[in-house]
């Protein structure tokens, strides 16, 4: 598994691409799909924080944080807007970070102030896809898909 800094040196246009399809609304807009526990997907929409080279989301208690905890497996997708037909998936596991200088960091970057009892969930890279229309809404778009180098850099195919 790979973090947010590893993609973007490994791929930083691809990096930034993500990112701005993450933050359309302008603060940060996605849904996070979990694998519960019958083995059905569960969406939710979160927002994520970019801090310390990594990507989190902050998570109250639920079933979806209770998700991750037992299996850890995640897709975020962007959510397009008016402007931007693009497609973003991101696929990875989450891990729940309890040290406190990736909480203060990820919470300095965070446009609102997480609740105590929410988790910090660090969201590592498996693959990332982004699918391009150009010129907008012309089908088919264009691919890029960056995967995890299993231990080395990652690889894009465009």
């Amino acid at each position: 598994m790979a973090t947010w800094g590893e993609l973007s040196r490994g791929d930083p246009d691809l990096a930034a691409t993500a990112k701005g399809l993450l933050t359309v609304p302008g603060t940060g807009f996605g849904y996070l799909a979990t694998v519960g526990p019958d083995g059905a997907p569960r969406i939710h929409p979160v927002m994520p924080v970019w801090a310390a080279g990594s990507m989190f989301a902050f998570i109250g208690p639920s079933p979806k944080l209770r998700d991750l905890e037992r299996d850890g497996r995640y897709a975020l997708h962007s959510t397009g807007s008016e402007d931007v037909d693009d497609e973003l998936m991101i696929v990875g596991r989450g891990v729940v970070r309890g040290e406190e200088e990736l909480r203060a960091a990820a919470t300095a970057a965070c446009p609102f102030v997480p609740a105590e009892d929410t988790a910090l969930v660090e969201l590592f890279l498996d693959r990332v896809m982004w699918a391009h229309y150009a010129p907008r809404g012309v089908f088919p778009p264009q691919y890029v898909v960056w995967r995890d180098g299993a231990g080395g850099p990652g690889s894009s195919e465009r």
